[in-house]
């Protein structure tokens, strides 16, 4: 690992109250000792110093507050400095530059929690769930980001891990060391060990959809005709004007995306053009994007105007997405072809219906605490890719051992890809693992 002692600004840029620098590393310590003018002497650990940090003619650059943590007792497991100062821009610059100075170098993104992993204390979902828990856009978010920093997604593959590290033990200790009379267990025995290791990585990969919800949002169309209310919708789901409106056809010429709370759950919103032939070139091209949200939709809201008379069967693309229909302009009154319509009626102009939109949204997605409040983990692409992996080996490793004239050191192979596969989750993928248990639980060559 480099060895190298790491400076940065732990704080969001621009003017602030406060600023927060950071140092790790081993020299961090004689970095901060050096910039503040000896001020770190007899300073015990997690006790707050104000000191001055001093260029090298003795100014004043700025004044604050420094705090050390000595490693492994730190967030990166080395010793560590913390420095809080004024929070305006060019002072925060300043005193980072004069730590850089006086030795330390500038920590590149990501390095303070990457320092962290190698020392031992995040494992790599622990890792990624600071970025998650940073960027959270709701509380239910926020929850499942700090309930994979507590460690919760790590826990629950490790058990599922170990499970099978446990019966790849046993199948490989059956292969290397006959002579000592290990049961081998029977063929379905094996089979239902392999079964709850499956299990468990199967109900973790259920909550994949979840995750990249939670993550990236609900990408919830709105589509329809030309002057249904569309970039209303919008607006009044937000609750400001972001988009133009207008009584002129065809005014929204490209996708404008927003994104809102609902119960919990993040809406990525898009308000499109208008669908209808048009020879306008540019409006034209706005039609063709809807078309391309409309494929890539979770959920699609279709707007019309409740006032004019049904339209035939609009052409849609082919969708997956659930579909809502909602009738706008229900202030005006209701047209007679839309009698007995399965849709949600509001009136943008007014706010009716919009209660009953939110609680359709909901079902429709099911948010329900039943659905969504009870999942401690929701795992990302990277997460699931591995999970696949080791799906697809243990389904492998199950059908080798169902099989007339059982080849044990097949299905231990396939059992190994899946315990590597799940060891890349947490960042662990020792082979050294497998020994150990052998010879732990086993006894060998007692």
């Amino acid at each position: 690992m480099d060895r190298s002692t790491i400076a940065a600004i732990a704080t969001a840029p621009g003017t602030g109250a406060l600023s927060l620098i950071r140092l790790s590393g081993p020299e961090a310590l004689a970095v901060a000792h050096r910039a503040t003018g000896g001020k770190l002497t007899n300073l015990a650990p997690r006790h707050a110093r104000h000191c001055r940090v001093i260029d090298a003619e003795g100014g004043t650059i700025d004044d604050g507050i420094l705090t050390i943590f000595r490693g492994p007792h730190s967030h990166t497991g080395e010793d560590c400095v913390e420095f809080t100062g004024h929070g305006g821009i060019i002072v925060t610059r300043e005193v980072l530059g004069r730590l850089l100075e006086c030795g330390a170098v500038h920590a590149e993104p990501g390095e303070f929690s990457r320092r962290a992993f190698l020392n031992g204390k995040l494992d790599l979902t622990q890792a990624e769930a600071v970025m998650d828990l940073i960027s959270a856009q709701t509380r239910m978010a926020m929850r499942a980001a700090r309930s994979q920093l507590q460690g919760e997604l790590g826990r629950r593959t490790t058990e599922a891990r170990d499970r099978l590290l446990d019966t790849l033990a046993h199948l490989e200790a059956w292969i290397d060391f006959p002579e000592d009379d290990i049961d081998p267990q029977s063929g379905e025995s094996l089979r239902e060990a392999v079964r709850q290791s499956l299990g468990a990585v199967e109900r973790l990969l259920a909550t994949a959809d979840q995750g990249r919800v939670l993550r990236e949002g609900v990408r919830t169309v709105i589509f329809g005709e030309p002057n249904v209310g569309k970039s209303s919708l919008l607006n009044r789901l937000l609750g400001f004007e972001r988009a133009i409106v207008s009584d002129i056809a065809g005014t929204t010429r490209d996708t404008i995306e927003e994104v809102i709370n609902l119960h919990g759950i993040p809406l990525r919103l898009v308000d499109t053009a208008g669908v209808r032939e048009s020879t306008d070139l540019i409006e034209a091209a706005g039609i063709q994007r809807t078309v391309r949200q409309i494929e890539a939709a979770d959920l699609l809201l279709e707007i019309h105007d409740a006032s004019r008379p049904k339209p035939e069967e609009a052409i849609f693309p082919a969708s997956h997405a659930l579909h809502l229909r909602v009738l706008n302009k229900c202030d005006l009154g209701e047209h007679p072809d839309w009698t007995g319509t399965e849709a949600v009626r509001i009136s943008c102009a007014s706010g009716a219906g919009f209660d009953a939109l939110s609680e359709k949204i909901r079902n429709a997605l099911h948010l329900g605490a039943v659905d969504w409040g009870e999942h401690a983990v929701a795992i990302n692409a990277r997460h699931q890719a591995s999970l696949q992996n080791a799906r697809a080996d243990l389904l492998a490793a199950l059908e080798l051992l169902g099989q007339d004239g059982l080849d044990p050191g097949l299905a231990a192979i396939e059992l190994r890809e899946a315990l590597d596969a799940l060891g890349e989750i947490p960042g662990r993928v020792d082979t050294e693992d497998l020994l150990g248990v052998i010879f732990s639980r086993f006894c060998i060559g007692k």
